[in-house]
Parts: structure tokens; sequence; C-alpha cells
């Protein structure tokens, strides 16, 4: 009998030497145990070695355990309580487990080999529920991540759509310009009269021009102004796209 309170005793010094401030002693009123005897309490929360030591742990528990007369032949009386986040089907859990291992460590002292198994217990379930939480958080941003529609842009359909932007942009500013500078370009053009003037006619087989056709009605040839609008367009946005042509070809040429 006096040999197993000496072992007690000792255990107790060693688990408060070990868990320091983790470590307290309690009344058997706030235990939850059926006993007269002395109660302690173990503080335990999930072994994270990068964890900062100032971050509170989620979870946390109260393993509550007192000497029986005949310990350690027989288990201990042990109590579990939820201190912050753990629910009641877990403790009773990790108590069956506790229990389980303290028959099999009679004889011995065991409290501490039953902290530490409780110690493992919680990390290993704290460290599941995160990695579950951490999964709901990647389908989460999985689902935000906008997915592009369309037709891809390459280097050269970038090049042809700004070369025929630009050919549009000075298309349009040249009709904001006023109608005298456009003038000139027109005056340049023949009208038919002029041309048959020249002599082209002549030289694309129209045959010798006798001394008669003076008399004859000479009729200028008649152009739609439509007509002549849509050409001269057309025309501008030709000739600005084979000059940008030419000065790309050229500025390739030049040596580096």
């Amino acid at each position: 009998m006096a040999e197993r309170v000496q072992e007690q005793e000792m255990e107790i010094e060693a688990l408060e030497a070990i868990l320091m401030d983790d470590f307290k002693e309690i009344h058997s009123s706030e235990s939850g145990l059926n006993t007269s005897k002395r109660c302690f309490q173990i503080t335990l929360s999930p072994q994270d070695d990068d964890a900062d030591e100032s971050t509170m742990a989620p979870v946390q528990l109260a393993l509550i355990f007192a000497h029986t007369e005949k310990y350690p032949d027989e288990p201990p009386l042990l109590n579990l309580k939820s201190l912050r986040g753990i629910q009641s089907g877990d403790l009773k859990i990790l108590k069956e487990k506790l229990e389980q291992e303290a028959s099999e460590n009679l004889g011995m002292a065991m409290v501490y080999t039953l902290v530490t198994s409780a110690k493992e217990w919680l990390t290993a379930k704290f460290s599941q529920d995160a990695g579950m939480e951490n999964n709901e958080e990647e389908e989460m941003a999985k689902d935000d991540i906008v997915i592009p529609h369309g037709e891809a842009v390459t280097t050269d359909s970038f090049l042809a759509w700004r070369e025929r932007f630009e050919a549009e942009l000075a298309l349009e500013k040249a009709k904001l310009m006023p109608e005298t500078a456009l003038a000139a370009p027109k005056e340049r053009k023949l009208t038919g009269r002029q041309w048959f003037e020249t002599g082209r006619a002549s030289a694309r087989g129209a045959g010798h021009i006798t001394k008669g056709s003076d008399e004859e009605e000479e009729e200028d040839v008649d152009f739609d102004d439509d007509d002549l609008e849509d050409d001269d367009e057309e025309d501008m946005l030709e000739h600005y796209l084979a000059e940008k042509s030419n000065s790309s070809s050229i500025s390739s040429c030049r040596p580096n």
C-alpha cells in the first residue's frame, strides 16, 4: 500500500515537471469523477510544429484523472472535457480509446502514456478536418476561375486587324476633309471629250479621225456622282494599304 502511494506521488511530480502550466490540481467537485481523492487536469491541444505559439489552437481538451487505491495495478479514473471546439461524440470515442490503452498498461505508471496518445489523436483529427476545409476552399477557388471564350488573338491576326483599322480610319478622316482638298485628284481625271482629244482612242484602234468628226456633236462622258465617290473611297483605301505595305517592306530590308 505504501509503495503504491509513493509511486503515485512520484508520477504526479514527474507530470508537473514535464507539463508545467498545462498541469494543475483541481477540486474533486470540478472533476466530474466520483471520488474524494486528489484530482488533476491536463490541458491538451493538437501538436503543430509550424504554428506560432501566440496563435490560439482551434481545439483544446481537458484530460482529468485521479488515482485509485490500487493504481497502477488498476486503471486511473478518467474524464474528458472539451475546452474548445470538440464535439461530445469525439470525446466519447477518445475516452474509449484511452480506457483500452490503460487496461493494456497495468502494473506501470501510465498517465503520461495516455496524455501522449490523446495528443496524437487530437493532432490527427485536427489535421483531417483542416485538410477537408482546404479542399473545400480549393473547390470554391476553381469555381471562381473564369474560362475565356472566343478566338485566340495571334500576332498575324492583330497586325492584319490594325492595318485594316488604320486604313478605315484614314478613309473616315478623308471624308471629313473640305471638298476643296479632295478636288485636286478629281480634276486630274479626264472627261470623255478630253480623253478623245488626246488621241488615246486612236492608240487603242479607234481608227482615223475624219474632218467631219469636228462638226459632229461632242458629248461628254456622264459620271454618276455616287459612283465617283465610291471609286474615290476605294482608290484611297487601296492607295493607303499599298503605301503602308511598301513602307513595311522597306523597313524590313534596312540593315540593323
